[in-house]
């Protein structure tokens, strides 16, 4: 009789041959955990945490928690301070155009031409003579 015909239970239970299944041979070479992949488990698992060594080093973690916040705050700063010194250049450019225009309105208005149209009706006029220099000389005291 074969192990896949079918076996037909009358009311008297009948002893049926056993059938012994071939041992297969456990392989030495079976890839085992490594301690990379149960450290990682641990980390998901949160296993790592109960473990003696992280609660003797909690300060440690703590300082490098810190210095890991330090560094976050400082980019974020960074960043605040391009943009305020961005926002000031613009200011200042605005503030460097404003006085370029007000200069060059200001040597249009005093230029010697329109200063004597201006200054005609007042009776003021442009003198035709040259202008003389007169220079002292000191005396020594002898």
């Amino acid at each position: 009789m074969s192990i896949n015909e079918y076996i037909e239970r009358s009311g008297a239970e009948e002893e049926q041959p056993t059938i012994e299944k071939p041992k297969v041979e456990k392989k030495a070479d079976k890839p085992k955990k490594t301690s990379k992949s149960t450290a990682f488990t641990q980390i998901l698992n949160g296993d790592f945490l109960t473990r003696e060594f992280v609660l003797n080093n909690l300060g440690f973690i703590f300082f490098v928690i810190l210095l890991l916040l330090l560094t976050v705050a400082k980019g974020y700063y960074g960043k605040e301070l391009s943009k305020d010194i961005e926002k000031t250049q613009k200011e200042l450019d605005e503030a460097t155009a404003d006085f370029v225009e007000t200069k060059a309105r200001l040597e249009e208005e005093t230029r010697r031409y329109r200063l004597v149209e201006k200054l005609g009706p007042k009776g003021l006029k442009e003198t035709v003579n040259e202008t003389k220099v007169i220079r002292l000389k000191e005396k020594k005291d002898e």
